[in-house]
């Protein structure tokens, strides 16, 4: 089951929520993955898209990374979604905590992930935490980038046919710090 937490509208009615759920069972036009450069979907979210989606998105991901080579946090890979309810997979690489640029890399693999969606004409979209489990990346830190992305993302693309972005996160802990961030950076009214 998914609960809803937090909503916010933006100006242009683009719709973000932060939601607690499984990002295998959200009924949206795409999820974003949290992946490696060599789309190895073995464990965290990865693992669990696989085993929910079949192992065609493995299949897909293999041959995007042999036409195209290791996937960046610029350019992320898509795959169709096999068995999952959305019809995409969109694999995001987010960085490993302590490389260089760390929080600039995470910001673009969020806005490029966004970016991938509305060239797939996709309408709604679903993103874990990306970076914040085995890459390490803290949490709250996280949450900040990524909310900023989002809201970058909708400022500069008002047009954007992408209405609805929901945050999905699955453990306590990091949707706790994700609703504190978010309740920061939006009740600040000078920030929207």
């Amino acid at each position: 089951m998914t609960v809803v937490k937090r909503t916010h509208t933006f100006s242009n009615r683009q719709c973000l929520e932060l939601a607690q759920g499984d990002i295998t069972l959200q009924e949206v036009d795409a999820i974003v993955n949290a992946a490696n450069e060599f789309l190895q979907h073995g464990g965290g979210v990865a693992g669990a898209i696989v085993r929910r989606g079949g192992w065609t998105i493995q299949e897909e991901s293999d041959r995007w990374v042999h036409q195209h080579g290791p996937v960046t946090h610029a350019a992320p890979a898509y795959t169709t979604a096999g068995n999952l309810p959305c019809k995409y997979v969109i694999h995001a690489v987010g960085p490993v905590w302590g490389v260089q640029n760390a929080d600039e890399r995470l910001a673009t693999a969020v806005f490029s992930s966004l970016r991938v969606a509305e060239s797939l004409g996709v309408h709604s979209i679903a993103l874990p935490a990306i970076s914040t489990g085995i890459f390490r990346f803290p949490k709250d830190r996280a949450a900040r980038i990524i909310l900023r992305a989002i809201e970058e993302y909708f400022l500069q693309n008002p047009q954007s046919q992408l209405g609805l972005v929901r945050l999905t996160l699955l453990d306590q802990e990091t949707l706790e710090e994700f609703i504190r961030i978010w309740d920061e950076e939006f009740s600040n009214p000078s920030l929207h």
